[in-house]
């Protein structure tokens, strides 16, 4: 559509009207069309725009920039397509997703000036790419296309504003504040009904209770990124994915470092009931819904468990902290450990005589890194040589070397099942007195 074609339209809200519509053409192409080729490149060049031009949008994660934020801007560009072709506003919930970027900016505690300059800045990037080859006579297709970004500016940035706002208020929120205070009474072992009933929640049979360290994610030590807003992005996925998993809404106290989450254990209708607080909950299913919740959050995550009824949940959670401070301890990997996983460690926590005189088994180790190394190795490889060597990079030989070395200055033999038993145990021993020790 050139001068010799004017469009044919109303306006963008007159309601009850379906006018003839005619797509603006600049160049001689399709404004839509313009758009939509190379979207991908287009939305890229808008991220760079907004890096080069609002600096504190540098702060956000490199993973964020390319994923999130790109595929965000190849959605409202999308968006701005629907509406150049049709001369409709884009769907109402193209703006819903707007207001929830925007949120999760406020969340992420980036100004609003700067939330809104990305909107203008981002339509001006757009503008240019589809109008840099207009011709002398696309004069009145200009001026429906520039019509149409305004209107969608406009409701952009309205939906904008009001995401930032919701963003900036789930402190004050009496839900929330609800679901705390019902929280704070389980974890103090007061009658919780009237806290729960505030909530709107109904207290279940029981709950699983989970004491966590999550690590940090890569991008909470990268220069140049705020790890504020690095870690609050890794927490928010956890939390999300874990609720998706669990098909729960958990009461949670979490930091970018760890803190507890209560998940209800309620039995499936028409199921036997099952007591929680004897430890009958769905460990297998909870530990599969913790390991999917620490991918989604690109951290690993170390957690305590213990179940309990609701009144039993102080206690559950004092239990859940120590399982999770022994496996800290202990070098245990990422995921869920319960008492049962640590029994013989958990007890060798507890001081005694009987402690400090198997950790003091391999003190004749202790200026030998190599051979307490090899040693834990063996172990945990079952005992087999060929295992240990692989694992180390050695030579099978250099493996038993280090083994009789071993039997020698200690008087223990691997190789024997009843001074292996031994070992174990006073390997678990000299690491409850090295972690009692740094505290």
């Amino acid at each position: 559509m050139t001068g010799h074609n004017a469009p044919h339209c109303t306006p963008l809200d007159t309601p009850g009207t379906t006018p003839t519509w005619q797509v603006p053409v600049i160049g001689g192409r399709p404004a839509d069309q313009l758009l939509l080729n190379g979207v991908r490149e287009l939305a890229e060049r808008v991220v760079a725009a907004l890096l080069e031009r609002v600096p504190v949008y540098r702060r956000l994660p490199r993973e964020q920039l390319t994923g999130e934020l790109t595929r965000d801007t190849e959605r409202r560009i999308r968006a701005l397509a629907h509406t150049v072709r049709t001369g409709l506003p884009a769907p109402a919930e193209e703006f819903a997703a707007v207001r929830e970027s925007a949120a999760r900016r406020a969340e992420e505690g980036l100004p609003l000036d700067a939330v809104l300059l990305a909107h203008h800045l981002g339509l001006e990037v757009c503008w240019d790419s589809v109008t840099r080859d207009a011709h002398a006579g696309d004069a009145a297709d200009l001026l429906v296309l520039n019509r149409l970004l305004l209107d969608q500016l406009g409701r952009a940035v309205t939906a904008a504003g009001a995401g930032y706002l919701d963003g900036r208020r789930p402190a004050g929120d009496r839900h929330h504040t609800a679901r705390q205070s019902l929280l704070s009474a389980l974890l103090a072992g007061t009658p919780a009904e009237e806290a729960a009933t505030r909530a709107g929640i109904r207290l279940p049979a029981g709950y699983a209770v989970l004491c966590l360290a999550i690590a940090e994610h890569p991008d909470e030590r990268s220069p140049g990124v705020d790890p504020g807003i690095a870690a609050h992005r890794k927490l928010r996925r956890f939390a999300a994915e874990l609720d998706h998993r669990t098909r729960q809404s958990a009461l949670t106290a979490l930091t970018p470092v760890g803190g507890l989450v209560l998940l209800p254990l309620d039995p499936e209708p028409e199921s036997e009931p099952t007591d929680a607080a004897a430890g009958e909950a769905p460990w297998p299913q909870l530990a599969a819904a913790l390991t999917a919740a620490a991918r989604a959050a690109g951290a690993p995550v170390l957690a305590g468990a213990a179940a309990a009824t609701p009144g039993e949940v102080p206690g559950a959670a004092a239990l859940a902290y120590e399982v999770l401070d022994v496996a800290r301890a202990f070098g245990r990997p990422p995921g869920l450990h319960r008492l049962d996983d640590v029994l013989l460690e958990y007890q060798l926590t507890r001081p005694s005589r009987a402690r400090a005189r198997l950790a003091a088994l391999l003190e004749p180790l202790a200026d030998g890194g190599e051979l307490l190394t090899t040693l834990r190795t063996h172990l945990a490889g079952g005992l087999n040589r060929r295992h240990t060597a692989s694992a180390l990079h050695l030579h099978p030989n250099t493996v038993d070397y280090r083994l009789r070395r071993i039997a020698v200055l200690t008087g223990l033999d691997p190789s024997r099942p009843a001074d292996a038993l031994r070992i174990t145990a006073a390997i678990a021993a000299r690491a409850a007195e090295q972690s009692c020790t740094a505290r």
